[in-house]
């Protein structure tokens, strides 16, 4: 969700479009600081801003992922966007071949923008017959800690949506729900600033740590959205992780 350093500040120029806006008629550009989401939810002082992920990376990231050999096919998943933001990652997951995709904004603001886009990115594939069929996909209005996981294997994907004290919450109630189902969640965490939380967790293993570049293209639009403020530069990178759900009795 939110850039590589998170800002604490925002001008009034328009950002820059992301050419996966300008090619899809979609809207998920631009940094929204974190002090423009509050909610008045008690956990606002905890959430970071909104960045739209780079389409490149988390292409990558799913292809690191399946190279961890998962105990189950992609197809069996259900890809959940933690942080959904105004949609990107929902969509760009829509493409890939999960089970289902199910993007999570408390938000409200930021959730109208995100089902707005899925709702044309929808209607714009049924449109075209020459467009891929996409994968089941549907946008929540709701309290990543109040979330119910399907019976399904799962991938929680992260973009540092929150900070630490929110982290171990939602890793609490994966615990919860998965505690007879290990080996049945792994999370995609892009932008990993409290790895160490899981790291240190005794029931997650994790299986990848290092950079993951974006393409050309993704970089280009990096540096001019990053250029509209002082504060942050773009490497052309993100730090991702990948953890797997192994429960506390099976890890050393």
């Amino acid at each position: 969700m939110p850039p590589t350093r998170l800002p604490r500040k925002s001008n009034t120029i328009d950002p820059p479009v992301h050419p996966f806006d300008a090619a899809h008629g979609v809207e998920t550009s631009g940094l929204i600081p974190a002090g423009s989401l509050a909610t008045g939810h008690p956990n606002d002082q905890h959430v970071t801003a909104y960045y739209g992920v780079a389409p490149s990376i988390l292409r990558t990231l799913v292809d690191l992922w399946q190279a961890t050999n998962p105990p189950h096919p992609t197809t069996k998943y259900t890809f959940i966007d933690f942080g959904a933001g105004k949609g990107r990652a929902m969509l760009v997951a829509s493409q890939l071949p999960f089970r289902q995709v199910i993007g999570i904004e408390l938000n409200p603001a930021l959730a109208d923008i995100a089902q707005s886009n899925l709702d044309h990115w929808l209607e714009s594939h049924a449109a075209d017959p020459t467009a891929p069929a996409l994968t089941p996909t549907r946008l929540l209005e709701q309290d990543a800690l109040t979330y119910d996981f399907p019976r399904t294997p799962c991938i929680a994907f992260l973009f540092h949506p929150f900070e630490a004290p929110v982290l171990k919450l939602l890793l609490r109630r994966i615990e919860t729900q998965f505690a007879t189902r290990p080996g049945e969640l792994d999370i995609l965490y892009v932008n990993s600033e409290c790895r160490a939380v899981l790291d240190r967790h005794p029931a997650f293993t994790r299986l990848f740590l290092g950079p993951v570049a974006m393409s050309t293209q993704d970089h280009i639009a990096d540096l001019a959205a990053i250029a509209a403020q002082k504060e942050y530069g773009s490497t052309g990178d993100e730090e991702c992780a990948i953890y797997r759900y192994t429960g506390r009795s099976t890890k050393p």
